[in-house]
């Protein structure tokens, strides 16, 4: 389904699109939908998912989807074959959060992080890439964090997890350089998601509070135009990405610097904070 265009807009394409149920995955499927592009909403909340393809019509199908689960991506990548069309584009977006500080998690809840925002988007990467390479075309976006460059408190596994996704999308990246596959990765920062609410609600991510979130449609804008335009990298917005890639480079810097932004977003939380929410499994990342 790699259908060209003659109107001068970008060719259409079959985008699978992770964690697709709410947030920045619902968004993002909404925005593809959009522009022209058929769209697999694949999530582990299959009722979540079918709710947002109803909305979209004809040119929207949704999968249940572990994105944990090999054999899974492998059903999941046939059917949307067959109902859709080859996948052209995988855009790598669920992603989960335990929020605490490191001592407070259970070993069982950094466990998850791992497995869901790492292992969970290098088994859908390695799955689809194959296919992608016998189709002679495809691209792979991974939607990662602000937190794959700074180590931030609350956030130390979760930032952990998106340090190793980068350092892994652009391995593979540069390893199928001379290939048919294409990759472009971004980071955008705290984005209003269920998952949001949840980390606003708990003290030790109150870092949160350091800047304003964005609407998940702002961001799947940007990450559909990555779609379309194939960056290597987007850090969205540029700016402030600017300034926490300088930061994470002086880690004597950032142990002065990181506790003032802490004390400066407690101050900015007063008065804002919601009540808690349940955790989400699988919903998209947020940050």
């Amino acid at each position: 389904m790699h259908a060209s265009r003659t109107d001068g807009a970008p060719a259409a394409h079959v985008v699978l699109i992770t964690g697709a149920a709410s947030g920045i995955g619902a968004a993002t499927a909404r925005e593809a939908v959009r522009r022209g592009h058929r769209v697999a909403l694949a999530d582990i909340d299959l009722a979540g998912a079918t709710r947002i393809a109803d909305e979209l019509g004809p040119g929207a199908r949704a999968f249940e989807l572990d994105i944990r689960d090999e054999a899974a991506w492998e059903t999941t990548l046939d059917a949307v074959a067959d109902q859709l069309g080859p996948v052209d584009v995988l855009v790598n977006n669920a992603g989960i959060i335990h929020t605490g500080y490191a001592r407070q998690l259970a070993p069982s809840q950094h466990r998850h992080m791992v497995e869901v925002n790492l292992l969970g988007p290098i088994t859908g990467m390695l799955a689809a890439l194959p296919r992608m390479r016998d189709q002679g075309h495809g691209h792979i976006v991974t939607v990662c964090s602000m937190t794959s460059f700074l180590p931030l408190p609350g956030y130390t596994t979760y930032g952990a997890t998106k340090h190793g996704l980068r350092a892994f999308h652009h391995s593979v990246a540069i390893e199928e350089r001379d290939g048919p596959v294409t990759f472009s990765i971004v980071h955008p920062p705290g984005t209003r998601t269920p998952m949001l609410e949840q980390e606003m609600a708990d003290p030790s991510s109150v870092i949160t509070f350091a800047e304003k979130p964005l609407s998940p449609e702002k961001v799947a804008s940007v990450i559909v135009d990555a779609i379309e335009k194939k960056p290597v990298e987007v850090v969205h917005p540029a700016i402030g990405g600017r300034v926490q890639r300088a930061a994470g480079v002086f880690p004597r810097l950032m142990r002065f610097v990181i506790p003032k932004v802490v004390a400066m977003a407690q101050r900015r939380s007063t008065g804002l904070v919601p009540a808690p929410t349940a955790a989400s499994e699988q919903g998209d990342t947020d940050r």
